[in-house]
């Protein structure tokens, strides 16, 4: 139980908001230190297992660019801030007439989940995609029909759309064949006596994909009216 330690200490960063890499960090540190306590360990022991844990980032620094990616993409997307990217989604989409937070969020829906199905997960994301662009995009469709929008309104929006990310990739990526889940409940109906085909979960994965789409689709068409009723509220009570 030492081992949960590092979920603690995860837990803990993000609510105290640090650093999401040093919390990481600091975690499997704790956790492969954690992995070697024992009653009777020596300190040096404990010194070893936490320099290996060390060791297996830098091999996955150095063999796979697994780390690097961050480092790359985290400040490409502060580059395009910087220089407008948010600015001119909002201009883009108060532009345009048809546009609302519902239906900006569907096509976004529709083309993560299609996406996911296809094995392309790194499309979109919340700091590719959501925070710069389906975010503020949504917001401003928001804005152009209801004016300025309450803290609570906004934030709310914002929620919808990291939503529609995670719900779109959770249930569409499951479609793809080789993927990292497949293979994981693959191995858990192994492990359990059942046997079944990585190609049965990817077929039997579409109405469940579907079945989300239609939930959450209409989630979304309904938002609109949601959000006109919540920004007039505050000024009824005015």
């Amino acid at each position: 139980m030492w081992v949960l330690l590092g979920i603690a200490v995860l837990v803990g960063g993000f609510v105290a908001r640090l650093n999401p890499l040093a919390v990481i960090l600091a975690a499997a540190v704790v956790t492969g230190v954690a992995a070697a306590f024992a009653p009777g360990v020596s300190p040096a022991a404990l010194w070893t297992a936490a320099l290996d844990t060390i060791a297996a980032f830098g091999r996955a620094f150095n063999d796979y660019r697994y780390i690097s990616v961050i480092w790359l993409v985290l400040p490409l997307i502060g580059i395009l801030e910087r220089y407008g990217l948010q600015e001119r989604a909002r201009i883009l989409i108060s532009t345009a007439r048809g546009a609302t937070t519902g239906r900006i969020l569907l096509a976004y829906f529709v083309l993560r989940q299609v996406s996911a199905a296809l094995g392309q997960t790194k499309l979109g994301g919340h700091p590719q995609m959501v925070r710069p662009l389906i975010a503020p995009m949504a917001e401003a469709a928001a804005e152009a029909r209801h004016g300025d929008l309450p803290d609570a309104v906004r934030y709310r929006v914002r929620a919808h759309a990291a939503a529609v990310d995670n719900i779109a990739l959770f249930f569409g990526e499951d479609i793809f064949i080789a993927i990292a889940s497949i293979l994981l409940i693959k191995g858990f109906l192994e492990a359990n006596g059942i046997l079944v085909e990585p190609l049965q979960l990817s077929v039997w994965a579409i109405p469940t994909a579907i079945a989300a789409l239609l939930v959450h689709g209409t989630r979304l068409v309904l938002l609109d009216r949601s959000l006109a009723r919540q920004v007039a509220a505050p000024e009824a009570g005015r």
